[in-house]
């Protein structure tokens, strides 16, 4: 997912969460809100930035005091309002910290044993065609630039 949509499909996502909580009777029980929303900031700060997944929790919040602890879409600033901001801030660091983890991992460097090793063809017109010698200078400039290139393919790999 690209960080642009993080934000857009987090609110979409908080607001189907509260549908479905509310259909399984959230209005009685607050709590079938507040898991299935701080599931959905969990999912999102794990996978899009924190300033978006700020945002997502944010809306979460203000969508679980307006229309499950308040009917109406009014705000409530009560003891369950406190808990459910709570609630969201802890799956926002949890999410924020696992992407962290995640993004940092050590690297093991490859042992030399998996390393592929280069195989150079002797020419077979050495003695025929003396233009068409490999020198030994450029022999090593080949293998350097292969050395090169699959370095380069072992750090650039996305995760």
């Amino acid at each position: 997912m690209t960080p642009g949509f993080g934000f857009p499909f987090g609110c979409v996502a908080a607001v189907a969460a509260v549908i479905v909580a509310d259909l399984a009777g959230a209005t009685g029980r607050p709590w079938y809100a507040l898991v299935t929303l701080g599931a959905v900031v969990l999912a999102f700060a794990c996978r899009i930035p924190l300033t978006a997944a700020g945002g997502v929790a944010v809306v979460a919040w203000a969508l679980h005091t307006g229309f499950i602890l308040g009917r109406f879409g009014e705000l409530t600033f009560g003891a369950p309002a406190r808990l459910a901001a709570l609630v969201l801030a802890a799956a926002l660091a949890i999410g924020a910290l696992t992407r962290a983890a995640s993004t940092l991992q050590v690297r093991k460097p490859a042992s030399r044993s998996r390393q592929p090793t280069l195989q150079v063809r002797k020419p077979t017109l050495q003695a025929r065609h003396p233009t068409l010698q490999v020198r030994k200078s450029s022999l090593g400039v080949r293998e350097s630039s292969v050395r090169v290139r699959e370095f380069a393919g072992r750090v650039l790999r996305v995760p």
